[in-house]
């Protein structure tokens, strides 16, 4: 395996570097297919409490690397193809992962990399970054799960004008429009990712999995549907330990100890 992606768990919290600083972050084949196992293997580690998502260098990820696509021996219809079913998988992972997902923006977020950083949950971004969907302007319609994820982030007609017309976005842009949930210095980035999860943390992960979970869905299925959804997960929330744990603290008027 090579080093495109770098990680490592610290306080169990996975942090992925996307690391290929001289391409800004580019997407090759190689580099999604990595970060994809790295999404499926935190999914599964019961160690693991969250996921902090950020880039080596001076971007975060710069979308998929159209080099590398220009060379793809099948064509660029075949590369684009074979690139967004492993990028798609990671998406998917993200989205499904019953725990804390952060993107730490730590320079210019293009094309897939906008995208990625739509599907985790939260996104904290360096004062000096810059969002930029980046697909239209290269002929391209725009994928990794971002014409789901935009509108419903900045409503209908903001996520048209950002389609149509590709303007760079701004740190204090994206935390107007709901595109990011906190700005720092960028010496701070880290830490600031670090300290949302464990934000996070002090609820409970079963009820922030299921509630997550039940976001995702609630534009897919009918009113009538989804509230058999919620009342299935409301049940399973209350037969876990931390569901236990929170009606008995609530009744004890004591804090409640989340995740032990």
């Amino acid at each position: 395996m090579s080093e495109k992606i770098l990680a490592e768990i610290r306080d169990r919290i996975a942090i992925v570097k996307l690391n290929r600083p001289q391409s800004y972050n580019a997407l090759d084949l190689e580099m999604i297919s990595e970060l994809a196992r790295h999404c499926v293997a935190y999914a599964k580690n019961d160690t693991v409490l969250g996921m902090i998502i950020t880039g080596e260098g001076k971007a975060f990820c710069s979308g998929g690397d159209l080099s590398w696509a220009s060379q793809f021996e099948g064509g660029l219809p075949a590369a684009f193809h074979e690139l967004s079913s492993r990028f798609h998988q990671g998406i998917l992972e993200i989205r499904r992962m019953r725990k804390p997902v952060v993107a730490a923006i730590n320079g210019i977020a293009a094309g897939g990399g906008f995208s990625l950083a739509l599907a985790c949950d939260f996104r904290v971004m360096a004062s000096t970054a810059v969002l930029r969907q980046g697909f239209t302007s290269n002929g391209l319609s725009m994928d990794g799960g971002g014409t789901f994820s935009l509108p419903r982030l900045v409503g209908f007609a903001k996520a048209m004008e950002i389609l149509t017309f590709d303007k760079p976005i701004s740190s204090s842009d994206a935390l107007s429009l709901g595109l990011t949930t906190r700005v720092c210095e960028a010496g701070q980035l880290l830490d600031a990712a670090m300290a949302l999860v464990n934000d996070v943390l002090k609820i409970s992960l079963s009820s922030f999995g299921w509630s997550k979970q039940l976001l995702t869905d609630a534009f897919n299925t009918s009113f009538e549907t989804h509230i058999q959804n919620e009342r299935y997960a409301l049940a399973a929330c209350a037969a876990h330990p931390d569901g236990q744990e929170g009606i008995d603290a609530f009744l004890k008027k004591r804090t409640p100890i989340y995740n032990k």
